[in-house]
């Protein structure tokens, strides 16, 4: 495993980050791993020197972050030894009212119920999941800057919006004095490139690492055109379809085609292009089968050339900006 700092921190991470969404509860979505199913798979990511493994209170409506401490747990993992990320906004009520969104009075509770799901007194990586334009960004940024003093969150991280909305918080953190966002968690991959317009050259200019979710875009990446709808997922994940458009069989070809042509699997090929790109940390993978980590684990290991990197972009289009909602 390589090893990089999360941003202009220093701390230090692998270069891949264990997403949790895929474990929790099959209450929430029926491709979700229950823990009995999902332990193996955090067990193997420390093996292979995995140290970041990111999660949410929605995920599983907090299932996912109780499989994650509770995995620690048992696998008797030093609490140094590990970055924890997790992040607010959704809740986990069905958004009953003052129980989502980055009110203090949200923030500060959700805070405190991650805690406990994860048996840990403090989190490393404190991320919002989205923009909330119903609460004054002060009010969000003095609420963060208080769970940093307080002890509770090392650092603090911010997920998909806009860029103009992510340069509004960096630079009221710093007029306030107050701990600033160290990382983006942003939707990033073969298929969806809309964030270097933008966001990527921001956060490179404010020196804010990249933490791309769904770098293998919800799994497209990792088959081919015929193996397109072949898992459970595939077949019920509604967001897969607000994400990408039937003209993306053409990339995904191309990626199959490129990673035929180097000997390696389509994911590996994704991962790589992901890990090749300027102020990208660590791409936030997801696995419910033993053998897609594997393949992200040996991604590592890729080096494509500049012609590889071309031949891969070659056909991206344009697109509407999707994620952020």
């Amino acid at each position: 495993m390589q090893y990089v700092n999360l941003g202009e921190t220093g701390i230090s991470v692998s270069r891949l980050c264990l997403g949790m969404m895929t474990y929790g509860s099959k209450d929430w979505r029926d491709w979700v791993l229950e823990y009995d199913e999902a332990r193996p798979f955090v067990e193997r990511a420390l093996d292979a020197g995995i140290n970041f493994f990111d999660t949410a209170d929605v995920y599983s409506n907090g299932a996912s972050e109780q499989v994650l401490g509770r995995a620690l747990k048992d696998l008797q993992v030093e609490r140094e030894d590990v970055v924890i990320a997790t992040k607010c906004f959704g809740g986990t009520n069905n958004r009953r009212r003052n129980r989502w969104g980055l009110s203090r009075k949200n923030v500060i509770a959700s805070c405190d119920a991650s805690l406990e799901r994860l048996g840990t007194d403090y989190i490393d990586l404190y991320q919002i999941h989205r923009f909330d334009p119903r609460t004054p960004i002060e009010e969000t940024i003095d609420a963060l800057d208080a769970l940093v003093k307080a002890g509770k969150v090392r650092h603090l991280g911010a997920s998909s919006m806009f860029a103009w909305q992510m340069a509004k918080y960096l630079f009221t953190q710093d007029a306030r004095g107050c701990a600033r966002f160290v990382s983006m968690q942003n939707h990033y991959n073969l298929l969806y490139r809309e964030e270097e317009r933008e966001m990527i050259p921001l956060c490179a200019d404010q020196g804010v690492g990249l933490i791309p979710w769904s770098p293998l875009a919800r799994g497209y990446l990792a088959r081919t055109r015929e193996t397109l709808k072949d898992t459970v997922r595939a077949k019920s994940d509604e967001f897969t379809t607000v994400l990408y458009r039937d003209s993306d069989v053409a990339l995904v070809d191309r990626n199959a085609e490129t990673a035929e042509r180097l000997g390696v699997k389509p994911a590996q090929t994704a991962l790589a292009w992901l890990l090749s790109k300027p102020g990208v940390t660590a791409p936030i993978i997801g696995a419910s089968k033993l053998q897609q980590l594997e393949d992200a684990l040996g991604a590592v290991e890729v080096e494509l050339s500049d012609d590889d990197i071309a031949e891969l972009e070659a056909l991206y289009e344009p697109r509407a900006v999707a994620g952020h909602a």
